[in-house]
């Protein structure tokens, strides 16, 4: 980027994005006739999943996964609104404890089996013992009935005002039960060649390469998908990525799929385009969290040093290249429940300096005061940039950090199983309501060992879990934002987790994709709709 100031850079970069995604419309609305049928998508995956399947974790390459093959009760158009998938009706009672789901008649599985109101039972359970979000989503679950194959029914111990739009194939799927229900559901093998009723079937996974998802011929909606086969590529490496969209290697990637810095010359190529809608279901929040049972971080003094030591607005224009908005609290400015009275914390080093004191960390004969280790969410590139960024802010009030790296399960391993770390450098998606994406992230009941983006701190505030318990429940809106603004100046203070920024995120396609991007979902939508034109 030689020549160019960062304000140049964050013009000409906005300017690239706004320009490839109107073209990108309008070439759509000109080829919006007939589908054509055939060819092979080839999909960036990064990084690569753990699993197949999301009924037990949310990491993002899992979901979009996940999506192709299981499906959800309900999909989403751009504004939440709830559309029928394996669901074709719905109907919730006026006391909001019952909700009543028509099933889809004549769908298979994919080994043949059919799909019965049984399976959907079995997942909801499934998904509110062991899901990291599904613990919250499905908390006043008391049952789910069966009257008859084609019938399900939710009943419920006290409303859940979110629970219709928590119905995606990522966010909640339905797995088949004759395959699930024994054993571990954490070891089972099907959660590496997963069976659906999705638009497409599993074929084969090359570890560190490729996962390859062929077309179900026998899909409930007649004549999807249109492609042949969808072969999602593993590519670690942030340059060769960028490479592979330009020599065609790639043709479709989401969540920022290259680095931003090459976003301004890659959507100057004729062949690539930028979406940006797709991610109102996500709604993704780059974070700190730490462990509460160090016997450093457990300080809240610490922890607030650490927060007026580290910039945010460097975190919003360079490490994320503008492509952010700063939001200080676990409830991003896109939510009609943030609090946007609380403020960043201020980027004041002669205070963190003070509270380090205070709290009995002195410097020791001009050298640092502790020493600690950053782990990161390896997940494109901005949380190793991010990490590095800590590093350094931290050095210059004499905290002396190691910046350790690894693979997305060891990672995984790492913060929520072992929990041999100590602050991490991490993004989470808050979704499309708090009761969904950020309660799991601070009740003291979803501490839950091994169950990735769970409550990582370990945090534990019985003032917070009433405020979270009652704004889950609550069906007045008013009511509902004024909890949960109270919660945000709770954990503002307590700062088990120091939130930064909301990332924007976009989409790169090959302008050959069409409908890769339909609903609110984006690219964790199942793909029965994309076509590759010639």
């Amino acid at each position: 980027m030689a020549g160019f100031s960062r304000r140049e850079f964050l013009v000409s970069s906005s300017a690239a994005i706004a320009s490839a995604s109107l073209s990108s419309l309008a070439f759509a609305q000109d080829e919006a006739a007939a589908p054509k049928r055939g060819g092979t998508l080839n999909m960036l995956i990064n990084p690569e999943p753990p699993d197949l399947v999301s009924i037990f974790q949310t990491t993002g390459p899992a979901l979009v996964a996940s999506s192709k093959v299981l499906e959800g009760l309900l999909a989403y158009d751009f504004d939440l609104k709830p559309k029928p998938q394996l669901a074709t009706a719905w109907n919730v009672s006026p006391d909001g404890l019952k909700y009543t789901f028509t099933l889809r008649q004549n769908v298979k599985w994919h080994d043949g089996q059919p799909f019965t109101s049984a399976d959907v039972a079995f997942s909801i359970d499934l998904l509110k013992s062991i899901h990291p979000r599904g613990r919250s989503t499905f908390a006043n679950v008391v049952r789910v009935s069966t009257p008859d194959a084609r019938t399900a029914v939710i009943e419920l111990s006290k409303p859940a005002p979110y629970l219709l739009k928590a119905l995606s194939a990522g966010e909640s799927p339905i797995v088949p039960k004759h395959l699930h229900a024994t054993g571990d559901p954490l070891a089972n093998p099907h959660n590496n060649a997963p069976i659906g009723t999705g638009p497409f079937r599993f074929k084969s996974w090359t570890r560190g390469a490729s996962i390859v998802y062929e077309r179900n011929p026998d899909y409930w909606d007649a004549g999807k998908p249109y492609i042949d086969s969808l072969v999602f590529k593993v590519i670690p490496d942030a340059a060769a990525r960028s490479a592979a969209f330009e020599t065609g290697a790639l043709d479709l990637g989401g969540e920022n799929p290259v680095p931003l810095s090459d976003l301004p010359r890659l959507t100057q190529l004729p062949q690539l385009a930028v979406e940006t809608r797709g991610y109102r279901f996500l709604e993704p929040l780059s974070e700190i969290d730490f462990n509460l049972d160090h016997p450093i971080l457990k300080d809240v003094r610490v922890r607030q040093a650490i927060a007026h030591a580290i910039n945010p607005q460097v975190v919003q224009r360079t490490i994320a290249y503008g492509y952010a908005d700063l939001s200080p609290t676990p409830i991003t400015p896109a939510s009609p429940y943030h609090d946007a009275k609380l403020a960043p914390y201020a980027f004041d080093a002669a205070s963190a300096e003070k509270l380090l004191d205070a709290a009995g960390y002195p410097r020791k004969n001009g050298g640092p005061r502790f020493q600690l280790t950053h782990d990161f969410l390896p997940y494109g590139d901005m949380y190793r940039r991010q990490a590095d960024y800590v590093k350094s802010a931290l050095a210059r009030v004499g905290i002396d950090v190691t910046v350790r790296s690894q693979d997305l399960p060891s990672f995984l391993k790492r913060v929520y199983a072992d929990r041999q770390f100590d602050f991490t450098s991490i993004g989470v998606n808050t979704l499309f309501d708090p009761s969904v994406g950020v309660q799991r992230l601070y009740w003291s009941k979803n501490i839950r060992p091994g169950v990735p983006f769970s409550n990582a701190p370990h945090y534990s505030n019985a003032e917070v879990d009433t405020l979270l318990e009652s704004a889950s429940i609550e069906t007045d809106e008013t009511k509902r934002v004024a909890l949960y603004r109270q919660f945000q100046q709770i954990v503002y203070r307590d700062l088990p987790i120091l939130n930064l920024v909301a990332p924007r995120m976009v989409t790169l396609a090959n302008r050959r994709v069409r409908n890769h991007t339909v609903s609110a979902q984006g690219l964790e939508g199942n793909l029965a709709d994309v076509w590759l034109a010639a």
